[in-house]
């Protein structure tokens, strides 16, 4: 058995990066520190700073860095075949953490008569940018509600290309009917992260409001969510 003098200098600096992590999380540590300490858990009997280093440069960020794709993760030098493997779950794990438990954790509320908010805002916003801000494609989907502002379902209705994806504001209606919907909530994402609305999202949303009214069904908020950002046009006074 080796003595401590004799094992590899790596092994007192994974230990040292591990007791941080349990002490502090990870808010003290820089973005190639903690993609290092996740290497460490895939990668067991190997030096992972450099591999780290040349992670977050190529991809600019921790973040960058579990959204990149696996056969993206495999050409950073020494990284091997397991570890992209381990950050995509990592990701995917943070995004099921990120969605709702139950209908109760996405439910609206009327806070006084006349007015319509959301009772946490940020709950919303921060579902859907998980489940839709990374997509490559622009996706379109439809979160349902009942009357008394609890969801029934979220339904993808479209996907498209990088930069469209068709929407027929009769079929919307159609689903939101086949569902008893009394609101819906419209998101779709921007594949390439600017969260402003299209001349085409401006007259989308128009005309679905338009087609819910004659059916007394509330377009409560169209969302556009990109990995960062989230634009409401309820928040901005387009509805």
């Amino acid at each position: 058995m080796k003595s401590d003098s004799e094992k590899p200098h790596y092994f007192g600096h994974r230990k040292r990066l591990r007791e941080r992590f349990e002490k502090t999380g990870l808010s003290s540590f820089q973005d190639y520190e903690a993609v290092e300490l996740l290497l460490t858990l895939a990668i067991p009997r190997k030096d992972v700073k450099d591999s780290a280093k040349e992670a977050i440069k190529k991809f600019g960020s921790f973040r960058g860095v579990l959204d990149a794709s696996v056969e993206e993760l495999k050409r950073i030098p020494g990284i091997g075949e397991a570890a992209p493997l381990a950050i995509r779950f990592i990701k995917e794990a943070a995004n099921l953490y990120l969605q709702p438990k139950s209908s109760s954790d996405l439910t609206l509320k009327r806070s006084e008569p006349e007015t319509i908010s959301l009772e946490d805002p940020q709950i919303l916003y921060d579902y859907c940018k998980a489940a839709l801000g990374t997509q490559p494609n622009e996706t379109f989907k439809v979160i349902h509600l009942n009357s008394r502002f609890q969801v029934i379902d979220l339904q993808t209705l479209s996907e498209g290309t990088i930069d469209r994806a068709a929407v027929y504001p009769r079929r919307v209606m159609e689903e939101a009917l086949k569902r008893k919907a009394s609101i819906i909530v419209i998101v779709h994402n921007h594949p390439d992260g600017n969260t402003t609305p299209s001349d085409h999202d401006k007259t989308l949303t128009r005309a679905l409001v338009l087609a819910a009214k004659t059916l007394n069904i509330t377009v409560f908020d169209h969302l556009i969510v990109s990995k960062d950002e989230v634009f409401s046009f309820r928040a901005q006074g387009l509805l």
